[in-house]
């Protein structure tokens, strides 16, 4: 089975913030754009953040092996080579996490290294890599 992209809408309360986090910082090719939303290559996945300046961040937060995971959130699992690529290039930039990179569940199935931050207007993203892809789903 091949995996179709996904598409995800969200609001940002800054296009030229947005463009800069996403396009910059996280690396992703810009695609359409108006002067209300910006389409975003996440790694093969179209992301479109969206001109909302009125919401508000959701700072929610649901307790996962001991830390405290942002509800909602949004992400991509990585290979294990990417997701260090990755935490590396958010350090250099000063990205402050919510969770810093690490790894959890260790030892155990769904063993896997994560870490969370926010873009500019407050939205959450987890990224992470497992320790073996098969487990993506396991408990």
């Amino acid at each position: 089975m091949s995996l179709r992209p996904f598409h995800l809408a969200f609001p940002v309360h800054d296009l030229a913030a947005a463009r800069a986090f996403y396009g910059g910082v996280m690396g992703c090719a810009e695609g359409r754009s108006s002067d209300k939303w910006i389409d975003f290559d996440f790694r093969g996945h179209q992301i479109v953040a969206h001109l909302a300046p009125e919401r508000s961040d959701d700072t929610a937060s649901n307790h996962v092996d001991g830390h405290g995971v942002p509800v909602p959130h949004f992400g991509i699992v990585l290979t294990m080579e990417d997701w260090q690529a990755l935490a590396d290039r958010l350090r250099e930039a000063g990205t402050e996490f919510v969770m810093e990179p690490t790894v959890r569940f260790k030892g155990k199935p769904g063993e896997q290294a994560t870490m969370f931050f926010r873009d500019p207007s407050g939205n959450a993203i987890e990224m992470k890599a497992f320790a073996d892809d098969g487990m993506i789903f396991e408990g």
